[in-house]
Formats: C-alpha cells, structure tokens, sequence
C-alpha cells in the first residue's frame, strides 16, 4: 500500500479548504474531488494553489436546481487520496452540503479559509438606507445550507477578531442560513480576510468590495 503523503497547512490550503467546503464534492470513491464553479478563474486558482495538472472544463449542470441555464459553468476534477483524507479528517463528507459542521482549521490559516469560503459561497453588497438620507449599508454575507457550519463560523470569527454578526435564514424550499456583518464588523473581518495582495482570491468580488467600500471613502488594508 502506498504511503499517505503529509498535508501541510499554508495560506494557500486554507483558501481551497474553503471553496471545497462551498462548491466542491468528495466523490464516493475516497479519491477523487471536484469543484464547480461558473467563475473560471476560481478553478485556476485551485489548480495554481495545489499545483494541479488536471484541466479544466466545461460542466454540464442538466436539470439541478441551482444552475443558470444562460451561465456557463465549469469543473475541475483530480485524483488525491492524501488530500481526499485530510479533508475526510478535519471534517468535511461526501454529500457534505446539509451536514456540513464545524472544520479543524487552525486560527493561524481560519481567515484564508473565510476568505475561500467567501469566494465560494459568500456575497458583498451596498445600498442607500432610505430611512435615513445619505447613509450607505453595506453587510458581508456568508451562505450554507447548513446551520451548524454557520454558528461554527460565526463562532470561530468572533474568537478570533471580536465581532458577532447575526443569523438569518431565507427561503422555504431550500432554506440556506446567512452569517451577516454589517458596515464597521465587515470591515474587521474583510480586513483579516484581504491581508496580503499576495494571497488568492476572486478577483469579481474582490474588485466589487473595493467598489463598495470606496463609496464611504474606506478601503482594504492592502493596496493593488
């Protein structure tokens, strides 16, 4: 039987763990991993991150619910026993989308994680409040279809950097829970989150947060 080879955690582990943990799939096979994603560039970074040789290419979405039928949508799949072990041993399953829980990620890599999270399954938004003129909201949101993944994240955040944030949960047939920070708490945590220009992530919703934070004259801790 061949050696297991070790994982070693880094900035950029930490980063796939997290879009593994939003858009990837362990297949049943206890080899093989896939994410999807309609963001190519996402995959790109998977592969760049862990050295990958495997292509990427397009996915055919069918009839699941979540697909967009005008968006194309892409997928990338390697063969890693090491790594498909790691990730079964910190926490993560196959059909993991509704039993997701909490993952033994180490503090010093948990915001590199949020931030693959983010890019995963997360969203950054910005509106005018019309209850009061001139004053611009704007929350950080992250999404999942399992609450204990949540409170876990919301737990772990707020040991870690001070803030609660709140839960809320929308939809009936498919209710998804959302971690939500707003204006002064998104700031402390995407200020974790984006703490090296050298660190991969998104580049649409990384542009689209300093978009939003420019409107209040604010900015992330690092410059382009």
């Amino acid at each position: 039987m061949a050696r297991r080879r070790e994982i070693v955690w880094s900035s950029d582990l930490a980063y796939v763990v997290g879009l593994i943990a939003t858009d990837g799939c362990l297949s049943s096979d206890g080899r093989h991993l896939t994410v999807v994603s309609k963001d190519r560039e996402q995959l790109e970074n998977i592969q760049q991150c862990l050295k990958l040789k495997a292509k990427i290419k397009i996915h055919s979405t069918g009839n699941q619910s979540w697909a967009d039928e005008k968006t194309t949508y892409y997928r990338l799949q390697w063969g890693d026993v090491s790594l498909y072990k790691f990730l079964i041993d910190i926490g993560l399953t196959p059909n993991k989308s509704l039993t997701l829980g909490a993952l033994k990620v180490p503090d010093e890599y948990f915001f590199d994680f949020l931030r693959g999270s983010h890019d995963g399954d997360g969203c950054f938004y910005g509106y005018l409040d019309p209850r009061w003129k001139n004053s611009y909201m704007f929350y950080l949101t992250f999404i999942s279809a399992s609450p204990p993944h949540i409170s876990w994240l919301q737990e772990s955040t707020f040991r870690l950097c001070g803030v609660r944030g709140h839960i809320t949960t929308t939809g009936k047939v498919r209710p998804m829970t959302n971690l939500k920070y707003a204006k002064r708490e998104s700031v402390i945590v995407l200020a974790q989150m984006y703490h090296s220009h050298t660190e991969k992530s998104l580049t649409r919703k990384r542009l689209k947060i300093r978009r939003i934070l420019g409107i209040v004259g604010l900015t992330l801790p690092y410059g382009e």
